[in-house]
């Protein structure tokens, strides 16, 4: 990849490098970037449906009528599933996405990518590396128009995970992508860019929202990393439940996991709840979003957060179930404004967050998923251009 699109591989990502050594990576100095592009700030909310009202047509309301009531529930879906039982409501465009396309040359999303291999800026560029990034780039913005056309909620547009450790790259490549979107019609508005929970990435937001550029912060697995991201800005802050609980079952040394379990408390809803409480009591505009659900249950705890992405597994269990009056879980708001200003926050919780800080409180769960989180998108990247580089030039080229 050209310098101005991709910096190295952090050694913060690499498995063999010690706790230490990451937390370390954490606290690199980030560069500043001169912030130009102005577009009209808006944050519609991405809505859910949950189809028709029940599936078994008993005229009773269903558990998922009931939490759609409280949380914006959005379907964990990729473009494959089956879209009349649960209609995307909002849609995430990635380098693993852009590998499913491919492997499926009969999709309607194939031809967005074909179009990209033959665009006449990307080919026309001598260096390999620049036109391989100039492919990615067109690729991801093409298949995220025609999903802006399907979804009536927001496209999240995967960055580089490359330029994690980047403000600036993270910033240009944000820009590209764009100036690219505006070309195929697609307003600011409508638009996500989803950018690894770094301090790097997290500074990021806070010059891009300053443009009134939305961004969807991810791999977030810590407190610091979610009041970081709140006080950055950040429209979107995701948390993934289910993999901070398989992290608890498989590991020991993070003193706020820890603490959860001592309690009998699961360190992922835990999480949530105090990032919640933590946004809404302090007047942040960020909306938190859940991710990894496991089971109904997880949803039931959750219930009162802004987004929670659920499997179709899970949607279709709570489609085909009623809620009696002595059903079995107590489907009642768990979070929410007034449970929030009666949240108590230590001094150290409060803080205005740095880099230093922000590396400091890092635990070894944050740590340790966020790697990897980051490890998996570059290795789908590499991939992606790896196979662009062998099925380029597509036939009428």
């Amino acid at each position: 990849m050209s310098a101005t699109l991709h910096s190295p591989l952090s050694s913060a990502i690499s498995s063999s490098f010690t706790l230490q050594e990451r937390k370390l990576r954490l606290a690199a100095q980030s560069a500043k970037a001169s912030i130009i592009f102005r577009p009209r700030r808006c944050f519609p909310l991405i809505r859910a449906s949950s189809g028709s009202s029940s599936s078994l047509d008993t005229g009773l309301s269903t558990e998922l009528d009931a939490v759609t009531s409280y949380s914006e529930i959005v379907p964990d879906t990729v473009i494959f599933d089956d879209f009349e039982r649960f209609p995307p409501t909002a849609a995430t465009v990635s380098s693993s996405l852009i590998l499913g396309i491919c492997s499926l040359p009969d999709t309607k999303f194939r031809s967005a990518v074909d179009t990209a291999l033959a665009d006449s800026k990307c080919y026309g560029l001598e260096s390999s590396n620049d036109r391989m990034s100039c492919f990615f780039n067109q690729a991801l913005v093409n298949i995220g128009g025609d999903l802006a056309k399907l979804v009536p909620g927001r496209v999240s547009t995967e960055v580089d995970a490359r330029l994690a450790y980047d403000t600036h790259g993270i910033v240009q490549k944000v820009y590209k992508l764009l100036e690219l979107y505006n070309e195929v019609g697609v307003a600011p508005e409508r638009l996500l860019f989803k950018i690894p929970a770094t301090w790097q990435g997290i500074e990021a937001s806070r010059l891009l929202e300053s443009e009134g550029i939305q961004t969807h912060m991810t791999f977030v697995y810590s407190f610091c990393q979610a009041a970081a991201a709140a006080q950055a800005g950040a429209s979107v802050i995701q948390i993934f439940v289910g993999r901070l609980r398989d992290w608890a079952r498989n590991h020991s040394g993070d003193p706020d996991i820890e603490t959860a379990l001592r309690r009998g408390e699961d360190p992922g809803l835990i999480l949530v709840t105090k990032a919640y409480n933590y946004i809404h009591k302090y007047g942040h505009k960020s909306k938190l979003m859940a991710a990894a659900i496991r089971n109904k249950q997880d949803v039931f705890n959750l219930l009162g957060v802004d987004y929670i992405i659920t499997p179709l597994k899970i949607l279709q269990s709570l489609k085909e179930s009623v809620t009696p009056p002595d059903e079995k879980y107590s489907l009642v708001r768990r979070l929410s404004t007034q449970s929030a200003a009666s949240y108590n926050f230590s001094d150290k919780e409060i803080v205005k967050w740095d880099q230093y800080s922000f590396a400091s409180a890092m635990g070894p769960a944050a740590v340790e998923l966020l790697a990897s989180g980051m490890e998996s998108y570059v290795n789908q990247s590499k991939r992606v251009e790896e196979l662009f580089g062998k099925i380029w030039p597509p036939p009428n080229v």
